[in-house]
């Protein structure tokens, strides 16, 4: 059985799996199954903000790169902390366009960080 997602973490998941196919072309499957679900629902009014979602993804991945390459040595301490903040901020930016799709969408279910640095 698949299991059930509020809509906003399939389509956030589905962002993703999207990021992931286009930089790395490694995960067909992964993708095939989101899409496969997210074509169940009626999402015009929300591309906007889903194309926002997957270029959010886009900027964490890009802050992330070099880190997990295991060249953190490289970029120092003051870029470390530089881009720690810039991910935190980008994931701001991601709980909340995901909780404007919930809205739009309907759905009552909303993402809200707990004792977490995002707050």
């Amino acid at each position: 059985m698949i299991p059930t997602f509020p809509v906003i973490e399939l389509i956030d998941r589905y962002a993703i799996a999207i990021v992931k196919l286009q930089r790395t072309d490694d995960n067909h499957d992964e993708y095939m199954f989101y899409h496969e679900q997210i074509e169940k629902y009626d999402l015009r009014r929300v591309n906007d903000n889903i194309q926002e979602l997957i270029n959010t993804h886009h900027d964490i991945w890009n802050l992330e790169k070099e880190l997990k390459s295991g060249k953190e040595d490289e970029v120092g301490l003051e870029e470390l902390g530089r881009r720690a903040i810039a991910i935190r901020d980008h994931n701001n930016r991601r709980v909340a366009l995901k909780n404007r799709i919930a809205e739009l969408l309907g759905c009552r279910i909303r993402e809200k960080k707990v004792e977490h640095l995002s707050e």
